[in-house]
């Protein structure tokens, strides 16, 4: 029973870990670093991630600036920034570029809560499955008489009580990034 609950769990926060992973890289109206995580800059035909082909640091809330170890690269690092659904317009002097971040409208912070909103649900659904596995396994240790039924009792309240615990992770995290997204 100790394995599955263990498997259960790691379903669990496998679900709830990607969930966070995937907030970090929500706008909140101020620069961060992790708004970048995710571009991917086509450096002489192989795609390499933003944060390998410049330094980036945050001078002030409203400005990200990536110093590229190669020069030659301003230009392709600039497209990529473009072309990623961020909403950012970085310019360059020929050694620096600069990554100014608008303060967020109204309506984009909406989309934004909307999309943590998507995400939250998706991770619910990742713990919901985890669960259902879990769940699924001790039924079939009693149904092969490995465990008792008060055993198989007990191990779904477990199992439950991890459900529980995730799902209110989730939504207490959540709350959290609704709040910095509002947050004017």
């Amino acid at each position: 029973m100790k394995e599955v609950f263990r498997e259960t769990e790691l379903g669990m926060k496998g679900a709830v870990d990607h969930f966070h992973d995937e907030l970090k890289h929500l706008r909140t109206g101020r620069a961060s670093l992790t708004m970048l995580d995710g571009i991917t800059v086509d450096y002489y035909g192989t795609p390499a991630p933003l944060n390998q082909l410049a330094n980036l640091s945050v001078p002030d809330a409203s400005l990200i600036v990536a110093a590229p170890f190669d020069p030659t690269q301003i230009a392709a690092i600039e497209r990529s920034i473009r072309a990623s659904d961020l909403g950012l317009n970085p310019s360059n002097d020929g050694k620096v570029i600069r990554i100014p971040v608008p303060a967020l409208t109204e309506e984009r912070r909406k989309e934004f809560a909307k999309k943590a909103h998507d995400l939250a649900e998706a991770a619910r659904n990742g713990v919901r499955q985890a669960r259902r596995e879990g769940n699924e396994a001790l039924k079939k240790k009693e149904k092969d008489k490995e465990i008792s039924q008060d055993e198989e009792h007990r191990g779904l309240d477990e199992v439950q009580k991890l459900h529980d615990h995730y799902i209110g992770e989730i939504n207490k995290s959540l709350e959290h990034k609704e709040a910095q997204i509002m947050e004017v």
